[in-house]
């Protein structure tokens, strides 16, 4: 299974707006395991950012003057993911604002849930740990992910770090092997037969030692002084009968 974990950072809240993505950052894990694959653009928006935006990433103008237009990039971002599943988190957000970008660069190139599936991480924890708080901190904290470098949101930065949240979220008995009802069928039918082999070998025979069965012997007659006979007798009819 090939997921890629994907944020994105915008000029403000709303693309309906008029805002537009800056920043996408992708991390590319195979069967829960990063393969070292990111995607990392920063983006000329051509638009201003809201008040409080910029102090949120720490992204400037300026900065972004000389950097590629989404149409620029989008066969690129669009080959990194096509037909991974996405994790996100807030996916609401940030596939809306995606998705825009899509529909701004061309009607050729329709939606991201045309082209992925889509895990909403923060549903995901909200399942997990209803009224809590769950933002990507948070669960950093919770989860014992650090990030005390992440000082402003960064798209890349934070799609390592929902990359950590994720799997901590997520693991449970399929880490550690038994996450399907098939391995785990095989797994007990080959407990089953590997009895059984055990079970068709020669059993080891024991032989009392005299002076154990002396003292057991001892012990027994203990029992019946007190108890008229031990346990172990046969009853009378029961001794008649082997006569």
């Amino acid at each position: 299974m090939r997921q890629v974990i994907l944020d994105t950072e915008t000029t403000g809240l709303s693309w309906e707006r008029g805002n537009r993505v800056v920043e996408i950052g992708c991390v590319e894990f195979v069967e829960r395991r990063p393969t070292g694959r990111t995607f990392h653009r920063y983006l000329n928006p051509r638009c201003e950012f809201e008040a409080g935006a910029q102090e949120v990433t720490g992204l400037t103008l300026e900065f972004l003057a000389d950097k590629p237009l989404f149409e620029d990039i989008v066969d690129e971002f669009l080959a990194f993911i096509d037909g991974a599943e996405l994790v996100i988190h807030n996916a609401a957000f940030d596939v809306g604002f995606l998705d825009n970008e899509l529909r701004l660069a061309g009607s050729q190139y329709g939606k991201l849930s045309d082209r992925c599936a889509i895990e909403d991480s923060l549903l995901l924890a909200r399942q997990r740990f209803p009224g809590q708080r769950n933002s990507l901190d948070a669960l950093c904290k919770r989860l014992g992910v650090d990030n005390a470098h992440r000082q402003l949101h960064g798209a890349l930065l934070d799609a390592q770090l929902l990359a950590e949240v994720y799997i901590g979220l997520t693991s449970g008995q399929e880490e550690i092997g038994f996450g399907s009802d098939t391995r785990a069928a095989e797994a007990a039918a080959d407990a089953v037969a590997a009895f059984q082999g055990r079970s068709e070998r020669p059993r080891p025979r024991v032989v009392v030692d005299p002076a154990d069965l002396a003292a057991h012997e001892a012990r027994l007659q203990v029992l019946r002084a007190k108890a008229g006979r031990a346990i172990w007798d046969p009853l009378p009819e029961e001794a008649a009968s082997e006569a």
